[in-house]
């Protein structure tokens, strides 16, 4: 039986990527991007409602998204569902479901090799599978 676990968000970072490294040296990076629903209700009235989705970056992602992204940048990233599981201090355990980042394309309108503005205004960039796969724990 074949699976997939595959996520696409468009949207705009609502934090400054925060970077930190591994034991082993690894750069992980750690963000929120925003996604926006529309729709009519049935009374007619235009209703919105955003979503808040945690990316995780790793290796070179990760050292682009600290380098050239901020918050309010918008971005295109793919990757995969991911949640993770840790138990605090008093013994309560804890959930948290997030995009491991696999391809990114920044879709500002600068270039990231010298802030430049550019036709059509994306850079996409992709993760290694060795970059990915880090184990180390990155709570």
């Amino acid at each position: 039986m074949a699976n997939l676990n595959k996520v696409m968000l468009i949207g705009r970072l609502g934090q400054d990527p925060e970077i930190r490294y591994t034991q082993s040296g690894s750069a992980v990076a750690n963000t929120t991007i925003a996604t926006n629903d529309y729709w009519t209700d049935k009374q007619g009235e235009k209703q919105e409602r955003t979503e808040w989705h945690s990316l995780v970056l790793w290796g070179r992602l990760a050292d682009l998204a600290q380098s050239y992204l901020k918050k309010g940048s918008q971005v295109y990233v793919e990757g995969r569902l991911q949640t993770r599981d840790w138990e605090d201090q008093q013994g309560q355990k804890h959930y948290k479901t997030e995009v491991v980042v696999t391809n990114m394309q920044f879709l500002d309108s600068k270039n990231v090799d010298g802030g430049i503005p550019q036709e059509g205004g994306s850079s996409n960039y992709s993760a290694t599978s060795a970059s990915t796969q880090d184990s180390a724990s990155t709570q």
